[in-house]
C-alpha cells in the first residue's frame, strides 16, 4: 500500500465502529515507519492477534507490536496516563520492546472541550499545574456537591499527578512536528482512529456519538499536520453491520439471527465485554461514510462470519413515510421509521479461512464483494478471513513484507 505516491495513510472505521482497525493497522504496520493514534480514549480497545497470543490496545497504536516501528499519541486523543503505564507494562511483560519507540503528544488531554484540561506539557510547570488543579477541583466539587459525600482534593491530585510526572515527561513530544518532519523526509506513516465514522460528533447519528471527530478530517488536527499532508483514506466495514448500545441501526437482525452472528463473530466490546447488536450490510452509511471521509479504499474484514448462510442481504436504500432514501438521513426521525430495501445473495456454505487471493474465494463471495465495491463507489483492497494475521487478502497480491524505512 505504501510507495513512492503513497506515505501517509489514515486508517478509519467507516461504520460505528469495532469493524476490525486493529488488524488492518497492524497488517500495514509491518511496512510503517511510524503509526500514529490521533483520536478517542482509553474506552476504546484495538484487538491483534498474533499466533495463540491476543493484544488488547486501549491507547497504544497497534504499531508497537512490530519491532523497528515508532508509534505515537496524537493530541487528539484522551489521554488516560494510569490506563497508559498499565499498557505499557503488560506490553512489557509480553515481551515488547516499548523502550524509545512510544511518544506521547504535550497537548494530550483530558476535559479539553470545557477548557479545564490538564495538558503533558502543564506537568513542565507546577505553579501553573497547581492552579489548574485547583480550578478544577473546584468544578467538580460543584458537581459531587449534589450526589454525595466524595470531594476532589488538590493536594491529593497533585500527588496522583506527580506519581506520573517522572515517567510521562520522557515521553512528551510535539508529535505534530515530529511526524510533519518524518513525512517530509519520506517516512512511511499510518494514522490510526478509535471510533467509526457514524459516531462522529458532527457528522454521526447524533446525538448517539461521541466527544470528537472520527472520519479523516480529525486525523490531520488530531496529530497536528496538514491535510495536504494525507495521501490516502482507507475505511474498515465488516461484511455486515454492528454498533453497540442506544441508537439506529436499520438493518438490525431479529433473533435468532442477531444472537447466531454475534456469537460466530465474536460481537462482545474488546473493552467492556457489552454485546453488539448485529445486522446486515448497510450500503447507505457505507456510501455516506465514503463520501465523508473521501475513501480512496476499502478493507471489508470478517466475510468468514458469513461462511455458513444460506443467504445475506445488503441493504441500498431506505424506505421511510412513502419516500426512497438512497442518501444516508441526518434526521433520526427518519432513520426511526426506516425500512430497509434490501438484496439478497446466495451464501457460499463454505470456509473462507484459508482463502489468500480473491481468487481463493467461493463465486458466491466474489459476487457479494463486488456489489459492496459497486454501491459504495470504493474499490475494496483488503479482504479478511479470520482472526489470525496471515488471515486477510490484499486484493492486488500478497500483503506484502515492511521495506527498509525513514525513521
Amino acid at each position: 500500500m505504501f510507495d513512492t505516491n503513497t506515505r501517509t495513510i489514515v486508517v478509519v472505521g467507516a461504520q460505528w465502529g469495532d469493524e476490525g482497525k486493529g488488524k488492518l493497522v497492524d497488517v500495514l504496520a509491518e511496512r510503517a515507519d511510524w503509526v500514529v493514534r490521533y483520536q478517542g480514549g482509553a474506552n476504546a480497545g484495538h484487538t491483534v492477534h498474533i499466533a495463540d497470543k491476543s493484544f488488547v490496545l486501549h491507547q497504544i497504536p497497534s504499531g508497537i507490536l512490530h519491532p523497528g516501528v515508532r508509534c505515537a499519541i496524537g493530541n487528539g486523543v484522551v489521554l488516560d496516563v494510569e490506563t497508559l503505564f498499565a499498557e505499557i507494562d503488560e506490553l512489557v511483560s509480553d515481551g515488547i520492546d516499548v523502550e524509545g519507540r512510544l511518544y506521547v503528544s504535550d497537548r494530550a488531554y483530558e476535559d479539553k472541550y470545557g477548557r479545564r484540561g490538564i495538558r503533558v506539557l502543564d506537568l513542565r510547570n507546577p505553579e501553573r499545574l497547581r492552579k489548574l488543579v485547583e480550578r478544577g477541583c473546584a468544578h467538580a466539587n460543584i458537581q459531587l456537591a449534589t450526589s454525595g459525600t466524595k470531594r476532589a482534593g488538590v493536594d491529593y491530585t497533585l500527588d496522583v499527578l506527580e506519581r506520573f510526572t517522572s515517567r510521562l515527561l520522557p515521553l512528551a513530544e510535539d508529535v505534530g512536528l515530529k511526524i510533519h518532519r518524518a513525512i517530509v523526509g519520506g517516512a512511511a506513516v499510518l494514522l490510526e482512529g478509535a471510533q467509526g465514522s457514524l459516531l462522529d460528533i458532527d457528522h454521526g447519528t447524533y446525538p448517539y456519538v461521541t466527544s470528537s471527530s472520527t472520519t479523516s478530517g480529525g486525523a490531520a488536527t488530531g496529530v497536528g499536520i496538514a491535510p495536504k499532508e494525507l495521501d490516502s483514506v482507507i475505511g474498515v466495514v465488516k461484511a455486515y453491520t454492528t454498533r453497540v448500545g442506544n441508537g439506529p441501526l436499520p438493518t438490525e437482525f431479529d433473533e435468532p439471527l442477531a444472537s447466531e452472528i454475534r456469537q460466530l463473530g465474536n460481537e462482545f466490546g474488546a473493552t467492556t465485554g457489552r454485546p453488539r447488536r448485529c445486522g446486515w450490510f448497510d450500503g447507505v452509511v457505507v456510501r455516506y461514510a465514503a463520501r465523508v471521509n473521501g475513501l480512496t479504499d476499502l478493507a471489508v474484514t470478517k466475510l468468514d462470519v458469513l461462511d455458513t448462510l444460506d443467504r445475506i442481504g445488503l441493504c441500498t436504500g431506505y424506505e421511510a413515510g412513502g419516500d426512497l432514501y438512497e442518501e444516508f438521513p441526518g434526521d433520526l426521525s427518519v432513520l426511526d421509521r426506516a425500512v430497509p430495501r434490501y438484496e439478497w445473495y446466495e451464501g457460499w456454505k463454505t470456509s473462507t479461512a484459508d482463502a489468500r487471493a480473491l481468487t481463493d474465494l467461493p463465486k458466491e463471495a466474489r459476487r457479494y464483494l463486488d456489489r459492496i465495491e459497486a454501491l459504495v463507489e470504493t474499490p475494496i483492497t483488503y479482504v479478511s478471513v479470520g482472526t489470525r494475521r496471515d488471515q486477510i487478502i490484499g486484493v492486488e497480491g500478497a500483503v506484502p513484507s515492511r521495506p527498509a524505512g525513514v525513521a
